[in-house]
């Protein structure tokens, strides 16, 4: 309970309440709640896939350090065969230097297949990539964390609001009945000529704006668990009821711990690191791979009376050194952006830290406010009871009028207003000061 402040009034209040309208009902507590959103709320299934994602790309990047095996194939029909410039003096030692006569080589069938084999045996991009990727699956995993805090926090806030309207319906149930009650007895006043007819008015008056105003709080019940329920991923037609009582036993201080948002900003740096040092490695630092081939090439020729299709074999294998010598600047551009994100992602994180410290200490000042007045504002809805109980009595004898009785109605349902406003500010804050200190699972 709060501080096990308003269970008696609540017990009270239940002793003089008919029941609100709601359907028997399987009661869900805060934690079937939470459980059931982690099942079924389709933004953390939205993020679970995101996980699996993040370890398919990791597993992509380790995969480049896996030789590649290609077949190729090609046919070429030459039209007109290429020309190429042969010496004069190649074939004729007396024919004069400089001079050239064009001849056609080749056959017009082409034919060549091979398989071609390429592992890299030092590539800093591949490298890089694949400690680049290890942090962002760190990353996606963090940012799963954070989506079910934030779903926690939704859960709670939906559930502690339905808490408090569930309480306000039965206030204003209770009024109804005492309104009704006063009611029928200033008919009765008025039938003996003891009471106005403006003041059986006033009073049915007073019994109408308690219908409405009940008419709109549950509907705004209504509203709330339709909301829990979605956040919770389940069917809006599916039929639940909440725990009445508000479990907050204490006004504890919560130890200031690591938030997932802290965690995701360090790791947001390190993963911009990351790839500042692949850029620079991969600018800077050539790759050596090894290559190889082996196929057949074949000749064909298709005219009498020499026609023919020969094949012939063809292989290597080599380590092919590729070195960056001058790429127009473009690398020492990104180097250069990358920098400005990496320092603004050192300045988000001191921001979130001061902001974090701030929030924090009104988090507490707003809590201790709230749970300091929800004993003054349970005094001063029994006061108000008594009172308003009171004045009914007088009212019945003859020493009060109907104005002091709806002076004490009124008082009693602002006091009534003001505990459950005080109960929702310690709850939010509450909730508020989890989130805020890391604390909120």
């Amino acid at each position: 309970m709060l501080a096990n402040i308003h269970k008696p009034i609540l017990i009270g209040l239940l002793l003089f309440l008919t029941q609100i309208p709601i359907k028997a009902q399987e009661i869900w507590t805060l934690q079937q709640c939470i459980d059931t959103a982690q099942v079924h709320n389709k933004n953390l299934q939205i993020n679970r896939n995101a996980i699996v994602q993040s370890q398919e790309r990791e597993k992509e990047a380790k995969a480049n350090l896996i030789p590649k095996v290609t077949a190729n194939a090609d046919y070429r029909y030459f039209t007109n065969l290429p020309y190429q410039l042969m010496p004069l003096n190649a074939l004729n030692p007396q024919a004069p230097e400089g001079q050239f006569n064009s001849i056609q080589f080749g056959v017009p069938h082409n034919i060549s297949a091979n398989v071609q084999l390429a592992m890299p045996l030092y590539n800093p991009q591949v490298y890089g990539a694949i400690q680049t990727s290890q942090i962002a699956s760190e990353l996606t995993e963090l940012q799963y964390k954070k989506s079910e805090e934030q779903i926690y926090f939704e859960i709670s806030n939906l559930y502690y609001n339905a808490q408090i309207l569930f309480h306000q319906l039965e206030f204003i149930q209770k009024n109804l009945l005492n309104a009704e009650i006063l009611l029928k007895n200033m008919r009765l006043l008025n039938e003996q000529l003891l009471a106005k007819g403006t003041d059986v008015s006033k009073v049915k008056l007073q019994v109408e704006q308690l219908k409405t105003q009940k008419e709109n709080i549950s509907n705004k019940y209504t509203q709330v668990l339709n909301a829990l329920k979605f956040a919770m991923g389940i069917s809006i037609e599916q039929n639940i009821q909440i725990e009445t009582d508000i479990q907050n036993n204490t006004n504890n201080d919560y130890l200031l711990s690591t938030t997932l948002d802290f965690q995701i900003i360090k790791t947001q740096n390190r993963l911009l690191t990351s790839e500042l040092k692949t850029l620079k490695n991969s600018g800077y630092y050539p790759t050596l791979n090894l290559v190889g081939s082996f196929g057949t090439t074949g000749f064909g020729y298709d005219k009498e009376p020499n026609r023919f299709l020969d094949f012939y074999p063809i292989g290597f294998a080599g380590i092919q050194l590729s070195y960056p010598l001058f790429n127009g600047t473009v690398t020492q551009r990104k180097i250069n952006q990358k920098n400005f994100e990496l320092q603004n992602n050192n300045l988000r994180l001191d921001l979130m830290n001061e902001q974090t410290n701030m929030q924090v200490e009104n988090a507490k000042l707003q809590r201790q406010t709230a749970f300091q007045s929800i004993t003054t504002s349970y005094e001063q809805v029994t006061l108000a009871q008594t009172i308003y109980e009171q004045t009914i009595l007088q009212q019945k004898q003859g020493t009060a009028s109907l104005t002091d009785v709806l002076l004490a109605d009124n008082a009693l349902r602002e006091a009534q207003q003001l505990y459950l406003s005080t109960v929702v500010e310690y709850l939010k804050a509450d909730l508020e000061l989890k989130k805020l200190t890391g604390n909120i699972k």
